[in-house]
């Protein structure tokens, strides 16, 4: 059977979507515009032409009130030179007959049979359009026709269009550019809230601010704000119930401890059992401190952390003084270099991040182990690490180490899977890197706490 790949919408963009409403109604209103512009402009545009048609036919009917007696006004043009734009032509007719015309004008006449003394006409002359104004004088029994071909003023819209399209055309793409750049500044706002959601976190679920933001976005902001205060509530009383129940456990837990220890006495034959009941009891009382530490720890910010110098080398002396029993009982080698005066720490939490990394070493190291606990300057930045020779971790692995209640499948050994978790919280409260790798000789696991700064305080 196969399996059906479920496709994920890939997210839109709302600047996007309302750069292109924008610019798209703006197009649409500047196509509407535009027609409503060339009609105006194609009207007003007839109108100068038929007064200049019109005021060629007065001139032309004055000059040629003496015609006969003169003669032709003039002698017809040729059509050699650069073409006119206005381009209009004049004829003379009498009795029906064109007696002189201009070189673009048609042998016949524009108009036969015009009734009126003078006026426009629409004719179609030798399968063109023409406008022609005709006035006529009665006494003397002659016409003046002056045309125009519709064809000249269309091909002046046409250049004005040539011309207009151009400085259009970058007149949108500005329009889309200044859109584009005042739609990213309306949305900034947004960004903003955004980037001050992203940065709440279990430790910092404070309300998002209210002020500043705009009035399409104080329904979002308020309903997340109270999605966080019932978040935050929700967690509090989850560490409130595990801080107070791991501090009632532990009174029982070390009354049951001492019960047992008593029945040991009074029943040696039992020894072994009871023995083997002392290790859970003692298991079950470290699970409790574990999450008692870090009921204590998950509350807090990283700037509610106090940090001084800590001297390194009293602290890894205490350590190996109080593993020393166990590590020679065992076989094992613990090494400690210490080449660093000091870090910026709490000193209490500094002491539980480096027992809990000695102690997880030492309990999944098979007895003959190395271990070796270093303090140095590694790459401008001080460093301490955790390194055994020890059955290691997959890189597979790795990366869940600091998880909580966590353990690597096969594992022999007794643990709760909350100690990494500790060392994990506790440099994320000092920021501090902390890092998993390879141990000694190439196997093992080598546990890395880079402080920050790259001088020692």
């Amino acid at each position: 059977m196969t399996a059906r790949l479920e496709l994920k919408p890939k997210p839109w963009s709302l600047r996007r979507r309302l750069l292109a409403a924008i610019v798209a109604a703006s197009t649409v209103l500047w196509l509407a515009s535009l027609g409503i512009v060339t009609m105006i402009a194609w009207h007003e545009t007839n109108e100068v032409f038929d007064d200049a048609l019109e005021e060629s036919g007065q001139m032309l009917m004055a000059a040629t009130t003496d015609w006969q007696q003169r003669g032709l006004l003039a002698r017809a043009q040729g059509s050699d030179g650069p073409e006119r734009k206005v381009d209009m032509q004049y004829q003379i007719v009498v009795g029906g007959k064109v007696v002189q015309r201009s070189s673009g004008a048609p042998a016949q006449p524009f108009v036969t049979g015009f009734d009126d003394r003078h006026g426009f006409a629409d004719p179609h002359v030798e399968q063109r359009r023409w406008r022609v104004f005709v006035i006529r004088d009665e006494e003397r029994h002659f016409e003046v026709q002056v045309g125009q071909q519709y064809k000249k003023r269309y091909d002046i819209l046409e250049e004005l269009a040539e011309h207009l399209w151009l400085p259009i055309a970058g007149f949108l793409a500005l329009l889309a550019l200044v859109c584009w750049l005042l739609t990213g500044r309306v949305l900034k706002p947004l960004r903003a809230t955004a980037a001050s959601i992203a940065g709440k976190s279990p430790s910092d679920l404070a309300q998002v601010a209210l002020a500043g933001q705009p009035r399409e976005l104080l329904p979002i902001v308020q309903a997340l704000n109270g999605v966080l205060a019932r978040l935050d509530t929700a967690l509090q009383s989850e560490r409130r119930f595990t801080a107070d129940a791991a501090h009632e456990l532990r009174t029982p837990l070390a009354g049951l401890h001492m019960h047992v220890q008593l029945l040991q006495r009074q029943h040696p034959d039992l020894a072994a059992p009871f023995q083997k009941l002392r290790r859970d009891i003692a298991r079950v009382t470290a699970l409790v401190d574990s999450l008692l530490t870090l009921a204590r720890l998950d509350p807090l910010a990283p700037g509610q952390v106090g940090r001084q110098p800590v001297m390194l080398a009293p602290v890894l002396d205490q350590l190996l003084a109080s593993h020393a029993q166990e590590v020679a009982a065992r076989g094992m080698t613990l090494a400690v270099r210490c080449e660093l005066d000091s870090v910026a720490a709490d000193p209490a939490m500094l002491e539980i991040v480096l027992r809990n990394l000695l102690d997880n070493a030492l309990r999944y190291c098979p007895d003959g182990s190395r271990i070796e606990l270093v303090a140095e300057r590694h790459a401008g930045r001080l460093r301490i690490s955790v390194r055994d020779n020890g059955p290691g971790v997959d890189p597979a692995s790795r990366h869940r180490l600091s998880e909580r209640f966590f353990r690597v499948l096969g594992q022999q050994q007794s643990g709760s899977g909350l100690g990494l978790s500790i060392v994990r919280r506790i440099a994320d409260l000092h920021g501090i890197a902390l890092a998993f790798g390879s141990g000694l000789d190439g196997r093992g696991l080598g546990v890395t706490l880079d402080f920050p700064g790259g001088s020692a305080p």
